[in-house]
């Protein structure tokens, strides 16, 4: 009895149609978000996800983030060694780590926020991070109208929300990586755990289906940069989480003292 109530594996014809159905065509940098376990069953697993967003978009990217990387003391030893082959770490999921896997696509340097990218337009958008902004790839998808897909996950796991944090000019805490043999500073964001208090802020124009178990919504990044920017304005405290032993605590005392210090978009470098 149990088995007749399983659903059936996706199959990749059925999440290439899903794609289509979102007007995805082969034109279009997309940025994706994924969790496999949304779909159910999905024949093929994360390679035929990555195959069928390849198929229809001119760029996927993915945030390909490796935490063992971050240190929260320039004094802190580390063992971990950042490379283009690093792990990326468990909860971001197996897409990202499928694109890592492929030769082909290109890994931006960050130890630790890195972003992975395939296709068209992969060498400018990883080659616009840097340490003080490092979601500027999302600046990059800004400036190339880019879009967010959210696959089977919440907007926990919408990155672009933290450029859009930053352009409003959140103030951003100082963590360290290893990098070239020393440890330097770089910008760290506050956490994501309340960014679902933006979802009503962009349901106009979102475009959305079903492929087995998972809803995929698919946002204009432009859309969602700048909806941040004007909530944060209105309530600077909107997007930080309540759990006292979090970072957002230590932000939201930073804004607080010194309030919003919005800082200028900045894209793609050429």
């Amino acid at each position: 009895m149990l088995n007749l109530l399983r659903r059936s594996a996706v199959t990749p014809a059925e999440l290439d149609e899903g794609l289509a159905a979102l007007g995805l065509d082969g034109t279009q940098h997309v940025i994706i978000h994924a969790s496999l376990k949304a779909f159910g069953t999905l024949e093929g697993g994360a390679a035929a996800v990555v195959d069928a967003l390849a198929a229809r978009t001119a760029t996927v990217v993915a945030p390909a983030f490796t935490y063992s990387t971050l240190l929260s003391r320039p004094t802190s030893v580390t063992n971990a060694r950042f490379t283009r082959t690093s792990k990326v770490s468990r909860d971001i999921g197996r897409v990202p780590q499928e694109l890592v896997d492929r030769a082909e696509a290109l890994r931006s340097f960050h130890p630790t926020l890195s972003f992975i990218a395939l296709g068209q337009e992969a060498a400018r958008i990883t080659q616009a991070q840097s340490l003080q902004s490092p979601y500027q790839p999302i600046g990059a998808l800004y400036d190339l109208d880019g879009y967010a897909l959210l696959m089977g996950v919440d907007f926990g796991s919408n990155t672009s929300v933290h450029y859009g944090e930053h352009v409003a000019g959140m103030p951003l805490l100082t963590r360290y990586v290893p990098l070239e043999g020393q440890v330097v500073p770089t910008a760290f964001p506050n956490c994501s755990a309340d960014f679902d208090n933006l979802a009503p802020e962009v349901h106009l124009g979102l475009r959305s289906t079903q492929v087995g178990g998972a809803t995929l919504r698919l946002y204009r990044v432009r859309r969602l940069v700048d909806a941040t920017v004007n909530l944060l304005g209105r309530n600077p405290e909107a997007l930080l989480c309540t759990y006292r032993s979090c970072r957002c605590q230590e932000v939201r005392a930073l804004v607080r003292e010194r309030g919003l210090q919005p800082r200028l978009h900045r894209g793609l470098l050429n």
